[in-house]
């Protein structure tokens, strides 16, 4: 069965869901905000060390290119969900999951969290509006799955 990110994630039998990470709006553009800045600075930056005589156009462009972008994945990147029950971390689309006792590492990555598993995959949760938590949150069911499991 093919689902939507609208749609609710399949669960195992007896299985509960613990928490649900949606992206955050406002992080969405602030990040998309900052890209564009940086990116304004580098086009700018090459194109004066080239001797281009239109670096603030190309500055323009790079703001342009990214909001353009930003707005075209806007509705994609924001219907986004990750939903955290007590044996897995369930990804965007439910088709895919990461089962707690395979994640060995999830860390904040430049305001984002980043899982690795124990087979090495690496999984990013984008612009979510406190990654902090979201950290604790996923350490927490995995340390409990854990302890579960060795009893």
């Amino acid at each position: 069965m093919t689902q939507t990110p609208g749609d609710a994630p399949i669960l195992e039998d007896g299985e509960k869901i613990l928490a649900e990470f949606r992206p955050d709006r406002g992080k969405y553009w602030r990040d998309h905000g900052v890209m564009a800045v940086i990116l304004m600075a580098l086009a700018g930056i090459v194109l004066w060390a080239i001797d281009s005589p239109y670096p603030a156009i190309g500055s323009l462009g790079a703001i342009l290119a990214v909001g353009v972008r930003a707005a075209y994945l806007a509705g994609e990147t924001l219907s986004l969900r990750w939903v955290l029950t007590d044996r897995r971390l369930i990804l965007p689309g439910g088709q895919r999951a990461v089962m707690l006792g395979d994640i060995a590492t999830v860390r904040p990555l430049l305001g984002d969290v980043q899982i690795i598993t124990t087979g090495g995959d690496k999984h990013l949760l984008k612009h979510l509006a406190n990654g902090a938590d979201v950290v604790r949150r996923i350490a927490q069911a995995r340390d409990k799955r854990a302890k579960r499991r060795a009893a």
